[in-house]
Formats: C-alpha cells, sequence, structure tokens
C-alpha cells in the first residue's frame, strides 16, 4: 500500500466519525430537550462542534493526496498535521467550555432531576464513540496517521464526556445534584490535556522536530555497512506520515562514482525494510585517516 492509498483508506475513519456525530448530536439534543438534561444536552452540543473537527481531519488527508506540483515538489503531506493541529484547537475550547460551564453549574447550583432516558442515551452514546475510537485507532496504526490518530483521541474524550453525563444524570437520581457538574469538570480537564498532547506532537512535526532515538538506530543501521567507514551526520524530519533522512557518510576514497552509487542504494534498501523510511538523500565524502 503506497503512501497515497494510505490516505485514502485514512478518509474511512474520518466519515466514520462525522456520521456518529451527526447521527449522536441530533438523538442527544432531542432527548435532551425532552428529558430536562442540561448534562446530556452540553453532550449532544459536543458532538456538533466534533464534527467540525472530524472535517478539519478529512481536509487535512483529502488535500495530502494530492500529487507533487510546481511550488510543492515534496507533495501535500503536511496538511494531514495541519489538519491535527486545527482539531487540537477545536478540542481545546470545547475541553474550556464544559471547565467553565461546569464551573458556573457548581456556582449557582441547580435541583433539577433529568428523566433515566437522558441517562441511557448518554451511556448508548458512551458505548458507540469507544467503538469508533477503537476503529480509529487500529487504522492510524496501520496507515501511520497523525490526524486520524488525533481523531481518534478526540473520539475518546467524546466517550468520556457521555460517560460523564451519565455519571451525573444517574446522581441527580439520588439527590446528588452536585455530581452532574464535577463529572463535568473533570472530563473538561481530560479533554484539555488530550488536546494539548496532540497540539504538542503536530507542532513539533511542523517545526521539523523527530525522536531522537530514531535518529541513533538510523545512524547506527547505516554505520553497519561493510562499506561505510564513518557516518558523519544525520538529519532526519516529518513529512505528514513520513519520515525524511538526509546523511552524509564516508567511504573509501578509490572507489568509483557506480560503487559509490551503489553503497547508497544500498543503504537506502536497509532503511526502508529496518525502518520503513522511503525517502533518504545521502552524501557521500571521501574517507580520510
Amino acid at each position: 500500500m503506497n503512501e497515497y492509498d494510505k490516505l485514502k483508506k485514512g478518509e474511512q475513519g474520518a466519515w466514520l466519525s462525522i456520521g456518529a456525530y451527526l447521527i449522536l448530536s441530533v438523538v442527544k439534543l432531542i432527548i435532551a430537550y425532552a428529558g430536562n438534561s442540561e448534562a446530556l444536552r452540553a453532550d449532544g452540543l459536543n458532538n456538533v462542534t466534533d464534527v467540525v473537527a472530524s472535517l478539519a481531519v478529512l481536509i487535512g488527508l483529502k488535500i495530502s493526496r494530492k500529487p507533487p506540483d510546481r511550488d510543492h515538489h515534496y507533495g501535500h503531506f503536511r496538511a494531514e498535521t495541519i489538519g491535527s493541529l486545527i482539531a487540537a484547537f477545536i478540542m481545546m475550547t470545547i475541553g474550556l467550555q464544559v471547565l467553565y460551564e461546569t464551573v458556573i453549574k457548581l456556582w449557582e447550583g441547580s435541583n433539577d432531576q433529568p428523566s433515566m432516558l437522558t441517562a441511557w442515551t448518554a451511556l448508548g452514546g458512551a458505548i458507540v464513540m469507544y467503538g469508533v475510537y477503537q476503529y480509529n485507532l487500529r487504522l492510524s496504526k496501520q496507515i501511520d496517521s497523525h490526524s486520524l490518530y488525533a481523531a481518534a483521541q478526540d473520539n475518546r474524550s467524546d466517550a468520556l464526556v457521555s460517560i460523564g453525563a451519565f455519571i451525573g444524570i444517574i446522581g441527580a437520581q439520588f439527590g446528588a445534584f452536585w455530581l452532574d457538574p464535577v463529572a463535568g469538570f473533570i472530563v473538561g480537564i481530560i479533554i484539555c490535556k488530550t488536546a494539548y498532547e496532540i497540539f504538542s506532537d503536530a507542532t513539533h512535526a511542523l517545526t521539523d522536530g523527530i525522536d531522537e532515538q530514531l535518529l541513533d538506530d538510523v545512524k547506527h543501521t547505516i554505520a553497519k555497512d561493510p562499506d561505510v567507514k564513518r557516518v558523519e551526520d544525520v538529519k532526519a524530519r516529518l513529512l505528514g506520515n513520513q519520515v525524511l533522512v538526509d546523511a552524509t557518510i564516508h567511504v573509501a576514497p578509490d572507489l568509483s562514482v557506480k560503487e559509490s552509487h551503489d553503497i547508497t542504494d544500498r543503504i537506502e534498501e536497509t532503511l526502508e525494510e529496518v525502518h520503513h523510511i522511503k525517502h533518504t538523500q545521502i552524501h557521500i565524502e571521501p574517507y580520510q585517516e
């Protein structure tokens, strides 16, 4: 499966999220109105905003599939990472809104008792979103998609929001009206934490950050080639879900151009086999004692 096929497959997860959010938001808002539940209403509005986040991921995946052009010689793969960044901003906004609303509820107090139907609706929504989370998580690992992984984390956060709403509604049945805003506050913290982690990963990739352990592993793999006398330098950066490597190696000075070229081809094949790196540029220098 090539990179463009992976991106196309990743769109299935984005469409699944959008479909689930649309259905759940409509169902939750209708039942919340009929059953007098502010917790379920907030959960439904949360799903409405998640549709926007999922659309951002979907657009990022679609743009990433565009082939290289005159002013994008490396393609458009970073659009996927930008989609993750937008999703993180939307999640953070939702998390802060949940925190604000729960603090207001705690301050003002509430004695409203919602119907049990709203509780079962919240629990059903949590189960559905956890299933979507598991699907998107597996798919994101299968195709190495950062934006789909971000969407999966959003799916998990939404399942937690629904569980929080369920706990709050059940608590209200037994007179513990304060449990609703407290549960919402905890869920808000979880959402903000997840959004920050996605934001951190996306900005790290967009600023050409790379895992230092990966660099060490790549350098070690290159050094194992019998014709490499010394590995001068290894650099890498992320382009969407791809790793680009630039390396400088020293070889025997009496080798022909063809022999040197054969070494670079062999190293590139090894890096793809061992580390799944498909884009490597190797600069050769003559080795001197």
